[in-house]
């Protein structure tokens, strides 16, 4: 985790302009911190299966943090949730104004791709690394996940349909991380689409706890605001707080379960992760 904060603070975006403050809102998000979970889970597996590419694998990490962080710019915009507070810093539209955030975010997205395109890995892994992020995080991935949180948002939704928006809008683009660590680290096609599945549940294991901590915790140990979904399809309203943590604990015994058939470096990772994010 160390090497990807010196390699993301020595490549954050800059360009040449006269504008105020774009370059200091391209960088803002980026610099607040975060868990970096998802670049981290890639570069795990990229470091647990082939050590000597994890510096390569860098820029595709950053692409990956890129996405995610403009997708959480996006979602804090007042058309969406109306954040003042992300990552423990206020967010863009209340710092700079709604123009910027929605131009920063459009920005990150971009570049997420072309950090992926200057890679030092082969053509092929860097196109099945755009391949994989596009159909992820894109219109059938977390922006679909997005678009059911926005619609359906004052409509009560069934435990399955819960399910189906938090794998679009959470799990898909953390499936994909790990995903692009196996093919950057050359894994085969049945270890790929293993770790994906992996993927999907601790990506639902994920916002389970995302939401125990906003039905628990308080704004200053989370870091954004909490105590938002009271009115709004979660794991907790659903199930309540109890059910919430029993659901997320037999999530993480079936991805304990699934990780025995893959490497132990590869469990190593995640179990780490786990430990250190879901219990």
């Amino acid at each position: 985790m160390s090497d990807f904060v010196k390699f993301l603070d020595k490549n954050l975006p800059n360009v040449v302009s006269f504008h105020p403050h774009y370059n200091n809102a391209l960088k803002d998000m980026l610099k607040a911190g975060g868990k970096h979970f998802r670049a981290n889970l890639l570069l795990g597996v990229v470091n647990a299966l082939k050590p000597e590419l994890t510096q390569s694998a860098m820029r595709v990490a950053l692409g990956l943090e890129m996405l995610h962080t403009y997708s959480l710019i996006h979602d804090d915009l007042p058309v969406m949730d109306n954040a003042p507070l992300r990552r423990g810093v206020s967010t863009l539209h209340v710092r700079y104004d709604e123009v910027t955030a929605v131009l920063v975010g459009d920005a990150l997205n971009t570049q997420a791709f072309y950090e992926i395109s200057q890679a030092d890995l082969s053509a092929d892994i860097r196109i099945k690394c755009v391949e994989i992020l596009s159909q992820n995080g894109g219109m059938s991935g977390m922006v679909l996940g997005q678009a059911l949180d926005c619609h359906f948002e004052n409509t009560l939704l069934g435990l399955d349909e819960l399910k189906f928006l938090h794998i679009h809008k959470t799990a898909k683009l953390i499936a994909a991380a790990l995903k692009m660590g196996a093919v950057i680290a050359g894994a085969d096609e049945k270890m790929c689409n293993e770790i994906y599945s992996i993927g999907i549940d601790l990506g639902l294991a994920f916002q389970i706890q995302d939401d125990i901590i906003d039905a628990t915790s308080d704004e200053s140990k989370a870091g954004k605001p909490v105590h938002n979904d009271s009115e709004k399809n979660s794991f907790t309203n659903l199930m309540g707080v109890d059910g919430a943590i029993k659901a997320k604990n037999e999530l993480i015994d079936k991805i304990l379960t699934a990780l025995e058939k893959l490497p132990n470096a590869i469990n190593d990772v995640v179990k780490a992760l786990i430990n250190k994010h879901l219990v």
